[in-house]
């Protein structure tokens, strides 16, 4: 027998069927119920390896409900559900499944989902253990070097990272070994750490001592460890305390509190805070539990150093320990970014599919490069496909080649992409696009690790990583038929989403002086940077377009630029305050009637050109007539993306 599989479906002929099915295929059903209470008493009687829950059971709570309790268990699970609609699909998404199953489902439906969901949570656990395991053995390194306290604790806050993420983290005691009571180590960068003492602290706050030990005093101290959300974390800090004037002083949002206890009763507190709404969750006080006894022997050799009583160096500078090659071409630290680059490495060894969303002009493509870079597939091949810029009748082809003679046109035999990345990794740009009838054909490409070229008689063996992106709702082109469920949730295994540039802008002046600094070597010139109306003019902006849009502007400001400073840059109309009535005063040329019409229509499609109901269609032309009028009239993707 396999997994044991636990059946939670208020349908009786339904459960029965996949009872039946699953155990002619060998899986052991070790139960089936209808109700919540019912699920419950199977799970703790007899632990399933994986639940097949339907979102709505008889009682008053639902499949969800349940699945929040699987999540707390580590228990893999997968929606059944007669209803895809949007709603579902977004409030499935919060739980975090390992499938999807709309009813009524095929057999090779619900094998390959338990397929997929057994192969994400594996590697989930065996991701998370294998983190843990370097912790540990970086943590006893740690501890037996020759450094002073300050040096150690950054360390081991820096191999910290990966396993719980934290944006400031902080180390109180009231005992000596920590001189001051408490010290803080705030995230700067990639591995770049500042750490903040007392008169750090009294700097940056603009506090008195007096004030910080008051607040310090009032400080709430936990025995336990304790998730704090964003609503939790916010109803804490209504009270004045070192965690209030933290949260205001950093932009925190959420907090982990792990209290340390040391054997002769003294307690540390190990305190996490993150600028994201929902970073922490009961996950993270299991992974704590299995560290802390490390953690415990690691201030115990902290305590028993004589140099561990060295008094903290003032303004003492960051730590770097990163290699920035590995994220050459990202520019930026913002905690939103940091977060891409933390997913980036915990991925990047393995062999997982990656799924990149975001909007257009993002840089999707650059976290492609540095996930191909980091893995071990590194001296093989990246081949990259946009599957937006071809034709419904050649993506096929594209992707999976053919043989001579196998269309009309075709006079020779063709490698396609899939073959050409054997070995190495396959980045597909906007999945999106892939028709419908190709996806199943995609599907089983990720499944049986094999291709069918057009025309061919044999399948060919491949073995290639893929990465995805899109910047479409793939949820909701699920839930309006354009887009496999299964394809999705296979892809969907690790996603990585890139922020828009309007929500991360303090990278505005790094990329800017990136950009200038690149366009200097190519051209020659001389620019040293911008002015601060520039500066402030591109802050207050939206970017629709996102950082492609800011390399445009700040290429054409260096071309019209006459000085060793851009100080004037044409900003879009929204920018510049202009009212639309002063646009539309005068009469509009043809040509710009028509360049605003196809925009107009390709926003209603989405960006679809070719195919049923795509802007080609609904404008009555061809689709290579039609990609050329947008070639002429310089319509950029980021205007109807």
């Amino acid at each position: 027998m396999r997994e044991k599989i636990l059946i939670v479906e208020d349908e009786l002929i339904v459960a029965t069927d996949l009872r039946l099915l699953l155990e002619k295929h060998g899986f052991s059903v070790c139960g089936v119920a209808r109700s919540y209470h019912k699920a419950m008493e199977i799970i703790e009687s007899s632990r399933p390896d994986m639940v097949l829950i339907d979102i709505f059971l008889s009682g008053t709570y639902t499949g969800i409900d349940l699945a929040r309790k699987l999540k707390k268990e580590n228990i893999a699970f997968i929606y059944l559900s007669a209803n895809s609609g949007e709603d579902i699909l977004n409030a499935a998404k919060k739980t975090q499944p390992y499938g999807f199953l709309v009813k009524p489902f095929r057999e090779k439906d619900l094998l390959a989902a338990i397929e997929i969901a057994r192969f994400s949570h594996e590697h989930s656990h065996e991701t998370q253990l294998f983190k843990e395991n370097i912790f540990r053995s970086k943590t006893a390194a740690i501890a037996g070097e020759r450094a002073s306290w300050q040096d150690k604790l950054q360390k081991v806050c820096n191999v910290l990272q990966p396993v719980i993420p934290y944006d400031l983290i902080t180390w109180c005691t009231e005992t000596a070994w920590l001189p001051n009571q408490c010290i803080s180590f705030y995230r700067m960068g990639y591995e770049e750490y500042q750490a903040i003492g007392m008169e750090e602290l009294l700097r940056i706050t603009g506090r008195n001592v007096e004030e910080l030990a008051a607040l310090h005093a009032a400080m709430p101290v936990e025995t336990m460890p304790v998730v704090y959300d964003e609503a939790a974390f916010r109803q804490l800090n209504q009270q004045p305390s070192i965690k209030s004037l933290l949260a205001k002083t950093f932009q925190l949002q959420s907090h982990l509190a792990l209290p340390l206890q040391l054997p002769g009763g003294e307690t540390v507190s190990l305190c996490l805070y993150s600028k994201r709404p929902d970073a922490y969750s009961f996950k993270h006080i299991a992974v704590f539990n299995r560290l802390q006894p490390f953690l415990l022997q690691f201030v115990k050799q902290m305590q028993e150093e004589e140099g561990s009583r060295l008094a903290p160096q003032s303004s003492a500078p960051p730590l770097h320990a990163a290699d920035g090659r590995d994220f050459e071409g990202i520019i930026g630290n913002s905690h939103l970014l940091l977060n891409v680059f933390d997913l980036i490495a915990q991925v990047a060894p393995f062999e997982t599919s990656v799924l990149i969303t975001g909007e257009s002009g993002t840089g999707k493509e650059k976290i492609v490069d540095c996930i191909h870079r980091r893995s071990k597939r590194k001296h093989k091949p990246l081949v990259k496909l946009n599957c937006a810029a071809l034709p419904v009748t050649l993506i096929e082809s594209a992707l999976f080649g053919h043989e001579k003679g196998a269309f009309t046109g075709a006079n020779e035999k063709r490698t396609g992409k899939f073959e050409q990345a054997d070995g190495g990794t396959i980045f597909l740009d906007e999945i999106g696009e892939i028709p419908l009838e190709l996806q199943g054909k995609l599907l089983r490409v990720l499944q049986e690790k094999e291709i069918d070229r057009i025309g061919g008689r044999e399948p060919v063996k491949i073995d290639v990583r893929i990465i995805a992106a899109t910047n479409r709702n793939l949820e909701k082109e699920v839930a309006e038929g354009r887009f496999r469920l299964d394809l999705y949730y296979r892809l969907n295994i690790f996603p990585i989403d890139i922020p828009p540039l309007r929500e991360r802008k303090e990278d505005i002046p790094a990329l800017v002086d990136h950009f200038i600094q690149s366009f200097n070597k190519k051209t020659g010139k001389q620019v040293s940077g911008v002015t601060d109306k520039v500066m402030k003019a591109f802050e207050a902006y939206h970017w629709p377009g996102n950082i492609r849009e800011l390399e445009h502007l700040v290429e054409r400001g260096m071309l019209l630029s006459r000085g060793s400073y851009i100080d004037d840059v044409a900003m879009p109309a929204a920018a510049r305050g202009q009212a639309p009535a002063q646009e539309e005063s005068r009469v509009k040329t043809m040509q710009e009637n028509e360049r605003d019409h196809i925009i107009a229509v390709l926003r209603k499609c989405k960006g679809r050109i070719w195919g049923a109901g795509g802007a080609a269609e609904l404008l009555n032309l061809p689709p290579t007539t039609l990609n050329s009028r947008i070639k002429k009239l310089g319509i950029q993707r980021e205007l109807y993306t």
